[in-house]
């Protein structure tokens, strides 16, 4: 007997592909697929094209993805999957006068071919990507992203490697290289250490990587089968010796953080703690392990003089620092929000790529606040409702993920701790933290497409709807040794003789 759920599945299916051409909706939707699949392989490795491959293509570089967001939705349009969805009406309300108005604002102050390159690149920062968040919804299910997981995890171990290899080496070496063709050392961190940026253009870059291996990691985990054993035990030495040689308190804080996503896990489902077992125990051996490498303890140690030097900095504990620092990101934009045009300052000025088009320097001009920068840019009316709209869509991601993390599917929640802060208050206006925001928050969303009922951990189904598999029979001598009751339903006797 098939599953009622299994049933209304397939007809929301059949139901949904009859809308669309037979001719357009199996090539143009595997178009749409592949076109996500490039998109992220580029948020990836797009920083080693700008630092080691092509430098003094750097800044036409900087947009490499952009042709590939227009051929996505391109073929969503034609797979009939495009969101047509209150979500992108609101963005497009909000979006469009924001770009008209800086053409206004600035015509007075700037070259118009100037005002409108940052114009755009504004536009592209603040709106452009971000429908990709549901046409990937739309295009992908739990299995794609458990398949985007395995290449996480695979891809984790040569990162960790490569982070290794920048930790150890000189700030001014070949493989710490800056983007573009240009001198420029990587961020620093205690010690003389930069901080490994791994094939991204910055630290941004691994913080995110970290926190979603970690995502898939824990994943793993609890869900038995769904990734080898050798994957889960090399990703998590890669994830370990990545945190330790990063020299960064945000990439810490962003691996902690999907860690606690377990509490929510267990406060749900208690019976994820028996899941963990064997596997917990064969990470502890691979920490021990890794602990032993000659790098390690110096990463360790430089990981602690920044925290430490940070909470000195600001007087106070490194608890206390850090939680300072997340309220003043939330709460900085209130001193001045009185002071901003009401018009704003026009798109792209918070940008180090627009302001390269109006001033010929990559500088921040108004502030590195995320939320300071959309009302600086849009005004306190378009400005505020922008931030609103993000909200509202970290918001809709909790609802997806605790709905299917109640039908015993953990991995939206995992991706959800991943996403939420870049959704509420990421720097959009930086290339990787705007791809990684839309790469996360679409994954978490498609990861709520259960294409089946699901099963925490890989447990069995107990539905009295499935059907016991029978069991072996025996001869009709063993019966007579073991005393069975010769079987009703047999009426051919002569078959059991």
């Amino acid at each position: 007997m098939r599953h009622p759920m299994r049933a209304a599945t397939a007809l929301q299916s059949l139901s949904a592909a009859s809308n669309l051409a037979p001719a357009e909706q199996p090539g143009s939707l595997r178009a749409v697929r592949i076109s996500i699949w490039i998109y992220m392989a580029l948020l990836v490795i797009e920083g080693a094209l700008r630092k080691w491959t092509l430098p003094s293509l750097s800044d036409p570089l900087l947009v490499i993805r952009d042709p590939v967001v227009l051929a996505t939705y391109y073929f969503a349009m034609r797979a009939r999957i495009f969101p047509n969805n209150i979500w992108l009406l609101l963005l497009a309300i909000i979006g469009l006068p924001s770009a008209g108005l800086t053409l206004v604002t600035l015509y007075s102050y700037f070259p118009f071919k100037a005002i409108v390159l940052a114009d755009l690149y504004g536009f592209r920062s603040n709106f452009f990507h971000l429908p990709l968040i549901f046409v990937m919804a739309s295009a992908f299910n739990l299995e794609d992203v458990k398949k985007v997981g395995r290449w996480t995890l695979l891809m984790m171990i040569p990162m960790a490697v490569l982070m290794a290899l920048q930790f150890q080496s000189s700030p001014d070496s070949f493989i710490n290289k800056t983007v573009g063709a240009g001198e420029g050392l990587q961020l620093t961190t205690s010690g003389g250490k930069i901080r490994p940026p791994a094939t991204f253009s910055f630290i941004s870059g691994p913080v995110f990587y970290l926190s979603v291996t970690m995502a898939f990691l824990i994943y793993g985990v609890l869900n038995k089968g769904v990734y080898r054993r050798w994957l889960l035990l090399g990703s998590a030495a890669g994830l370990l010796i990545g945190v330790t040689v990063s020299g960064s308190r945000a990439c810490v804080l962003a691996v902690v953080l999907v860690v606690m996503a377990i509490l929510v896990i267990l406060v749900v489902h208690p019976s994820a703690v028996n899941k963990v077992g064997g596997t917990l125990l064969a990470l502890v051996v691979v920490g021990l392990i890794a602990t032993r490498l000659p790098f390690f303890k110096e990463g360790l140690t430089v990981l602690s003089d920044r925290f430490m030097d940070s909470a000195e900095v600001a007087e106070t504990s490194v608890v206390g620092g850090l939680i300072e620092r997340m309220i003043h990101e939330f709460t900085e934009p209130l001193s001045y929000f009185s002071k901003i045009p009401l018009t704003g300052y026009g798109l792209g000025l918070g940008t180090a790529g627009g302001a390269r088009f109006l001033t010929g320097q990559g500088t921040i001009l108004l502030t590195e606040n995320e939320w300071g920068r959309i009302i600086a840019e849009s005004g306190p009316i378009l400005g505020l409702a922008f931030i609103v709209w993000r909200i509202a869509l970290a918001g809709k991601l909790l609802v997806g993920s605790l709905r299917a993390l109640k039908l015993g599917e953990v991995l939206p929640i995992l991706l959800f701790f991943c996403a939420f802060l870049a959704v509420l208050n990421g720097q959009l206006g930086q290339p990787t933290t705007l791809g990684f925001t839309v790469v996360l928050a679409g994954l978490c969303l498609a990861a709520t497409n259960l294409g089946e009922e699901p099963t925490l951990g890989g447990a069995e189904k107990t539905d009295e709807s499935i059907e016991p598999k029978p069991l072996p029979r025996r001869s009709v001598f063993a019966d007579r040794i073991h005393g069975a009751s010769p079987s009703t339903e047999h009426t051919n006797g002569s078959v059991d003789r």
